[in-house]
């Protein structure tokens, strides 16, 4: 998959080559016409693809909820509560702890084919614990994310002005040096629309760029805020007026579509057929993240969109490649063409077909980041 190829959106190509120079795609062509390499890594009859692009995760944080994934399942409903549990398990652990574990689901997501991920804060909701929690993030991903406006922490019940002056303020001058997105959850429960303004203008500001996570529980304004603003990316979109998809569709904002929140915890899935049909760019995310959305497997979300979302596996693999480096606003990776990043996987399958027709099987046979092979099945 790379460059024009067949003319499809997915450029497939067949008995093809990749040159990779200094960590960057060189060439893309015939395997008969390659230009001689001083090392060759033959895919035996398996599919290239590019790296996938996972421009939503949450993964700084401490603890589990899988208690509350058990009462889910048993009927009760996701409300975003939970979200509080995380936030003291997080404050209360230590740099090492929370290390840990952004490395640990870093790795399992390169696994599954994942070479570029954003990582957010939003389980600190202090001042000194989002400044670190980015500062680990930044660690490993330079598509770090500030959300402070995740919740109102308990500390603050009652006085969310107050709150959002502390992240407007204090909060945002810690963790800019750490970020380059800003963030807010535009949700009944959490922030609303003055409140979601205030933030996301205030991270302008300062240089960020604006994601938002909008119109997961409930219709709402976030969607249009987003395209107001001009944001990157609006994240959830599952509960959709026409005036929304008509703002997405005639914007630069990428719709990322999380279909893991939808099927832990059991809620109707964003109707990807829609959105594609009038023209908005779609890309498909993880949101890994210990409550709602517990996986960092882009190819189980993949057959999900297929199946439950309307979706064809070329416009799965388009969103959760090319969609998501859409969402990041990059061009140099989720794609294999010169200049690119040589971020790529192999599969042990003939095609990217197999990603939603073999759902739970592990296809990523191994994977390559900046052209250097980091996991190998």
């Amino acid at each position: 998959m790379a460059g024009t190829g067949d003319g499809s959106p997915l450029g497939l190509r067949r008995d093809a080559a990749v040159l990779i120079e200094e960590g960057r795609v060189a060439w893309v062509g015939p395997a008969r016409y390659a230009p001689a390499a001083g090392r060759r890594i033959d895919a035996e009859g398996g599919a290239v693809l590019p790296g996938f692009v996972d421009s939503h995760a949450h993964l700084v944080f401490a603890g589990d909820r899988a208690t509350e994934f058990a009462a889910r399942m048993a009927g009760q409903p996701y409300t975003g509560g939970g979200i509080r549990t995380t936030v003291g398990a997080t404050r209360a652990a230590s740099d090492g702890t929370l290390r840990a574990t952004v490395r640990r689901l870093v790795g399992e997501a390169m696994r599954q084919g994942t070479t570029t991920i954003e990582i957010k804060s939003g389980y600190g909701l202090t001042v000194a614990d989002e400044a670190r929690s980015l500062r680990i993030a930044a660690e490993v991903t330079g598509e770090t994310t500030f959300l402070g406006a995740h919740v109102v922490p308990a500390e603050y019940a009652g006085r969310s002005d107050d709150y959002v002056g502390l992240v407007c303020g204090p909060m945002l001058a810690a963790a800019a040096p750490y970020a380059r997105w800003v963030d807010v959850f535009c949700e009944r429960g959490a922030f609303d629309a003055d409140h979601a303004r205030a933030i996301l203008t205030v991270g302008q500001a300062a240089g960020l760029g604006v994601r938002l996570h909008a119109n997961q529980l409930g219709p709402g304004p976030g969607v249009r805020l987003g395209v107001e603003l001009g944001a990157a990316s609006v994240d959830h979109c599952t509960h959709l007026s026409d005036a929304d998809v008509e703002a997405l569709a005639g914007s630069q904002t990428v719709a990322t579509l999380l279909p893991g929140a939808e099927f832990s915890t059991r809620s109707p899935y964003p109707d990807a057929r829609r959105l594609l049909d009038a023209g908005v760019t779609v890309a498909l995310a993880t949101d890994c993240n210990p409550g709602s959305s517990y996986t960092s497997s882009m190819p189980f979300c993949l057959a999900l969109a297929v199946r439950e979302m309307r979706m064809t596996p070329a416009e799965a693999v388009w969103a959760a490649t090319a969609g998501g480096a859409r969402a990041l606003r990059r061009d140099d990776v989720g794609v294999l063409r010169p200049g690119a990043r040589a971020d790529l996987m192999i599969l042990d399958a003939p095609s990217h077909l197999h990603l939603a027709y073999r759902p739970g099987v592990p296809l990523i046979r191994q994977v390559l980041h900046n052209g250097v092979p980091q996991c190998r099945s």
